[in-house]
């Protein structure tokens, strides 16, 4: 099961890289989305673009302050779809 987070890590922080123009690699580590430098708006077009890749719904009382936060979202979620 870690390599299916290692690989869902890796796609949401591509993802996340190509929407904002920001290198895959400032993207890595324990930074929160906002530690690096994007705003509400940001926040929500990145939330709006990894439920169109995995066609999933965030609902808005799910916390999603990292890519750590949404990746343990799609994580529980393609769980529950096996």
């Amino acid at each position: 099961m870690a390599d299916h987070r290692t690989t869902l890590y890796k796609e949401v922080i591509h993802l996340i890289s190509r929407l904002k123009a920001i290198a895959p690699h400032k993207l890595s580590g324990p930074k929160g989305l906002w530690e690096n430098g994007m705003d509400i708006v940001d926040v929500v077009d990145i939330i709006l673009a990894v439920e169109k890749r995995y066609n999933v719904v965030i609902p808005d009382e799910i916390p999603v302050y990292s890519i750590d936060d949404l990746v343990s979202y799609l994580q529980l979620s393609t769980a529950r779809q096996v």
